[in-house]
């Protein structure tokens, strides 16, 4: 299924009146919402929005790391029981896709209850949210057969991590990671052992930091593309139970990123942006240093200044999602694997130098 040019520019009205606003999130196809005309010249002349797989299971959930290299894309399940067991799992998987079709394939790795990741090193980095009989952490993953994995860190000195969620790579080769608790709340982690905290860790060094504390539930986190900002998601409205709660944040931060003595903190804390429909999970920068984040409604996009350009509006909302071609992004959808297609000019922040020129 493909949806072409299917532009809803959103007036003053919906704006403004939470009666009319709240058909947006209530809508069963997918489309783009345009707040701004700067929105325009981001989906370019042909935008497009295409189901490309769908499935029984919440396979496609997660992670969502493109490797340009193999057009190849590494991704997380939600938590699900499979047939014939009572245990709860989260599969890692690989898509392909060759002359328009689309292929799921499961991969055997050792990552336990995996959630973000992350290029690294010729790999991927998953976030390892571990179990009640193994810790968790960051895993390194060849992303060839037999995938063989590698843990980086497992804790913050003598205290386990709580279930690890998403990681992100600064220039520099330093891992920044977020550890919320909602392993504990899901029922396959023990009682927190730390605050829910943002991390940096050096694999080179061992040197392991907190760099930012004071959240309720730390999700998901990106550098702007100068590195001179740093973006973290707080999704406590909906805790690990599946409860969520209007009263709770479901904001976006942006903290300076300064060099001090050799070393980078994250400091002058602020909101950025608050999610209008369910929390911001996910979160990605463009080369112009827009900011997309996956929401209860989609994709919302806003500008370097906070101001909300648009949105891909996805039934039943998005977790995560990466950019992959230029003009191109993978939406996860749960159940769901959606392609949108923007203007070519278009290219996400993490992938600047990572050859995406494939076409």
């Amino acid at each position: 299924m493909s949806v072409r040019s299917r532009i809803h520019r959103v007036s003053y009205a919906e704006r403004t009146q939470c009666a009319s606003s709240s058909l947006q999130a209530h809508a069963n196809q997918p489309y783009f919402a345009l707040y701004d005309e700067a929105f325009a010249n981001i989906l370019g002349s042909n935008p497009s929005i295409e189901l490309a797989l769908e499935n029984e299971f919440p396979l496609f959930h997660e992670a969502g790391v493109y490797l340009p290299q193999q057009d190849a894309f590494y991704i997380t399940s939600n938590r699900f029981v499979p047939k014939n067991s009572s245990e709860q799992t989260i599969l890692v998987g690989k898509l392909t896709r060759s002359n328009g079709t689309w292929e799921y394939d499961i991969i055997d790795t050792d990552v336990v209850m995996g959630n973000g990741g992350i290029n690294y090193k010729e790999g991927v980095v998953f976030c390892d949210q571990g179990s009640k009989t193994r810790p968790g952490g960051l895993v390194h993953m060849e992303v060839h057969p037999p995938y063989q994995t590698k843990p980086l860190i497992d804790g913050f000195h003598s205290r386990l991590f709580n279930s690890v969620n998403d990681v992100v790579v600064h220039s520099d080769g330093s891992l920044w990671f977020t550890d919320p608790l909602y392993g504990h709340e899901q029922g396959f982690r023990e009682r927190p052992a730390l605050p829910c905290q943002v991390y940096r860790f050096s694999e080179s060094t061992g040197d392991i930091r907190v760099v930012a504390d004071g959240f309720n539930r730390p999700n998901g986190l990106c550098f702007s593309p100068d590195e001179q900002t740093m973006y973290i998601t707080d999704t406590d409205y909906i805790h690990g139970d599946g409860t969520t709660d209007l009263s709770r944040v479901s904001t976006i931060y942006a903290f300076d990123v300064i060099a001090r003595h050799g070393s980078h903190f994250l400091a002058n804390r602020r909101v950025f942006a608050m999610a209008s429909f369910g929390a911001p999970d996910g979160i990605k920068c463009d080369l112009e240093g827009n900011v997309y984040s996956g929401c209860g409604d989609g994709v919302n996009v806003w500008s370097p200044g906070a101001k909300l350009l648009g949105k891909v509006v996805i039934p039943g909302g998005v977790a995560n999602f990466c950019f992959a071609r230029k003009g191109e992004l993978l939406l996860l959808n749960e159940t769901r694997v959606w392609i949108v297609n923007i203007d070519k000019k278009v290219q996400g922040a993490l992938l600047k130098n990572m050859g995406t020129e494939v076409e």
